[in-house]
C-alpha cells in the first residue's frame, strides 16, 4: 500500500468514526436510565427523587428506573455512581449532605466530583417528637430537655445534615441532647414512633402518616413560613429561633458526561419542574418544587459549600 493510499484509508476511516459519537448522543436516550438515589427506601430522598423518576419517564420516553443505594451518609451510592461510565445512562441525586459528609471527613467525594444538571425540590422541614413524651409546644420540650441536659435523645444522621441542624438547634435554644446515629429519614422516623429516640427534624411529608396515625407530634415548622397543612404549627422563627432547615434535591451525573446529554436532561427536566401534574405530586407528598437550571444550581452549590466548610467545625 502506497503512503498515498494509506493516508486515504486512514481519513476516510477517521471521517467515519466522527459521526458515530455524535449520533449515539443525538439520539439520547435509547435505553433506560438508572436513577441511584444514595438513600434507603421511604425517606425523603426516595419518594420524591421517584416522583423526578415517573415524570422524566414521560419526558424521555425511556424507563427511568430508581436503585436505592443506602449507606455511609448517602456516600455509598454516590461512589457507585462517580464510577459509572460517562454515557448519560446513570444519573444520581445529592443534596446538601454531599457537602457536609465531604467537609466533616466522612467522604473525599464533593458535588464537584459530578457534572451538574438540575435542582428540582425542597423539603418542609419540621421538629418532631414521640407523642408518649406529652410535649404539645415547642416550650413544653425545652422546659424539660433544658432541665436533663443529654437525657433525651435525638435522631440524627452523623456527620449528615441533621447533624448539622441538630447542633445549630441545640446552640439557639441553649439545649443539650443524645445524639443516636441513623442512616436514614424512614429509619429515623420508625425509631421515633417507637419510643426509641424522642425527637429529630424530619421533613413533614415523611413524617405525616406517623402524626396522623398520633405517634409522633409536630412542635414547630422550620420553614421560612408556616407549613399549609399545619396552620396552627408555629414556625422557629416564630418562637424566636432564627433557623430554617431546608434540604434540596438535585440531579448529577458521572463527570465527564457530553455536554450535549447534560443539555438533553436539563431541559427535560425543566419541562418535568414546569409540569403542573409533576407541581401536585410533589406538593402531595408535602414537598416544594424548587428548580434551578444548571448554571444557577452550580452557583447554589458553591454558595452553600463554602458556608458548610466554615462551620463543619460544629460536628465535631
Amino acid at each position: 500500500m502506497t503512503f498515498k493510499s494509506l493516508f486515504t484509508t486512514t481519513a476516510i476511516a477517521a471521517a467515519l468514526s466522527l459521526p458515530t459519537f455524535a449520533a449515539a448522543t443525538d439520539h439520547y436516550p435509547e435505553k433506560p436510565i438508572e436513577f441511584i438515589v444514595p438513600w434507603g427506601p421511604g425517606g425523603g430522598s426516595d419518594l420524591l427523587m421517584r416522583l423526578v423518576s415517573k415524570h422524566l419517564e414521560t419526558e424521555l420516553e425511556q424507563a427511568v428506573p430508581v436503585i436505592n443505594m443506602p449507606g455511609a451518609s448517602g456516600t455509598v451510592g454516590l461512589r457507585e455512581a462517580s464510577r459509572r461510565d460517562s454515557d448519560g445512562y446513570t444519573i444520581s441525586q445529592i443534596h446538601e449532605g454531599l457537602l457536609i459528609a465531604h467537609h466533616s471527613g466522612v467522604t473525599d467525594l464533593n458535588w464537584d466530583d459530578f457534572d451538574v444538571v438540575s435542582m428540582m425540590t425542597s423539603d418542609n422541614s419540621v421538629i418532631v417528637v414521640n407523642a408518649d413524651t406529652g410535649w404539645e409546644t415547642l416550650d413544653d420540650m425545652l422546659e424539660d430537655v433544658t432541665s436533663s441536659p443529654g437525657e433525651y435523645r435525638m435522631g440524627v444522621t452523623l456527620g449528615g445534615i441533621p447533624h448539622l441542624w441538630a447542633v445549630q438547634f441545640e446552640e439557639s435554644t441553649g439545649t443539650q441532647f443524645g445524639y443516636v446515629g441513623y442512616e436514614g429519614t424512614g429509619e429515623r422516623l420508625r425509631a421515633l414512633a417507637g419510643g426509641h429516640i424522642t425527637v429529630a427534624i424530619e421533613d413533614y411529608y415523611s413524617a405525616r402518616a406517623f402524626v396522623e396515625n398520633g405517634d409522633l407530634n409536630v412542635l414547630a415548622a422550620a420553614t421560612s413560613e408556616r407549613i399549609e397543612e399545619l396552620p396552627d404549627t408555629p414556625t422557629l422563627k416564630e418562637l424566636g429561633h432564627d433557623l430554617e432547615f431546608l434540604v434540596t434535591r438535585g440531579v448529577v451525573v458521572p463527570k465527564g458526561t457530553p455536554e450535549s446529554v447534560i443539555t438533553t436532561l436539563e431541559s427535560a427536566l425543566k419541562n418535568v419542574a414546569n409540569s403542573t401534574e409533576f407541581k401536585t405530586d410533589i406538593e402531595n407528598v408535602g414537598g416544594t418544587v424548587r428548580y434551578l437550571n444548571r448554571e444557577d444550581y452550580t452557583a447554589y452549590l458553591e454558595r452553600n459549600d463554602a458556608f458548610i466548610e466554615n462551620n463543619a467545625h460544629l460536628l465535631d
